[in-house]
């Protein structure tokens, strides 16, 4: 198995996690219980996905030990500051079924409703409360990150970017590592339109494994925790096996130069 990486509150995450964005309640419930069986342990769901109740089900019937499944989850925008995210984390624990969650996070700064200040004192009362075992953000960029380390000093143990070749954030990456921060990447295959790049095909074909292979070994080997995402059994079980093989020193500089700041997803600018 791939080693967890520590986070700065003494817990540690595993490097690959099971993401369910846009996978409803039935079919994350099936999607999660083939992960699991295929040895993920580290499964990232969030309010808004509107599938808890079918993660929850799936970590409940592995009878896997609860401290075995590493949880993460987020508070929505519209559901931002104090009480209104203490009710959010409340209702998440339900629809869960469990009795902690290992990660909560901010799903979105929301700048232009300036709660997440409040919001983030809101998850470090919970963590201090033991109910979340660690706390972070979510797609937060550094004049973010900065004004709630500035404000409250407490710093995020994670902040869940989306990161790919195309957009591989070397700046707020190493904002990151000076401040202990772990970066986690979401829609690490572009939403799938790396998937048929020229650069990536020939390293996949190089080492004999997949281009989403690449992809997840890309951030895994860059310190990195990675959500890739998919319902396929087969792909499930591949984009997990990433310990058979090393992307090369050559291999790094050919994907660098696929570095465009383009986003598949939205920009935390405009997500309100």
């Amino acid at each position: 198995m791939l080693p967890a990486i520590p986070l700065r509150d003494g817990a540690a995450i595993p490097a690959i996690g099971f993401g369910v964005y846009k996978v409803d309640d039935t079919e994350a419930e099936t999607a999660v219980g083939l992960a699991i069986d295929a040895g993920y342990r580290h499964v990232d769901t969030a309010e808004m996905y509107g599938n808890e109740r079918g993660v929850g089900k799936a970590i409940r019937a592995s009878r896997l030990d609860r401290d075995d499944v590493f949880v993460t989850t987020k508070v929505w925008n519209d559901h931002q500051g104090r009480d209104a995210t203490l009710r959010a984390f409340d209702a998440s624990l339900e629809r869960l079924g469990l009795d902690h969650v290992d990660l909560y996070l901010i799903h979105w700064p929301a700048a232009a409703n300036d709660r997440y200040v409040e919001t983030w004192r809101t998850l470090v009362e919970l963590r201090d409360a033991g109910r979340v075992r660690s706390v972070g953000v979510s797609n937060f960029q550094e004049s973010h990150l900065r004004r709630i380390i500035d404000e409250t000093g407490e710093v995020p143990a994670v902040n869940q970017v989306e990161r790919h070749p195309w957009l591989p954030q070397p700046e707020l990456i190493r904002f990151h590592q000076e401040h202990g921060i772990v970066t986690g990447a979401w829609s690490p295959l572009g939403r799938g339109r790396l998937i048929d790049d020229p650069v990536l095909t020939g390293i996949a074909e190089s080492h004999g494994v997949s281009v989403a292979q690449v992809l997840v070994r890309w951030n895994v080997q860059q310190g990195v925790v990675v959500l890739p995402k998919s319902v396929t059994p087969s792909r499930i079980r591949s984009n997990l096996a990433v310990e058979g093989f090393v992307l090369t020193d050559d291999d790094l500089a050919a994907i660098a130069t696929l570095e465009s700041g383009q986003r598949t997803g939205s920009h935390p600018d405009v997500v309100s």
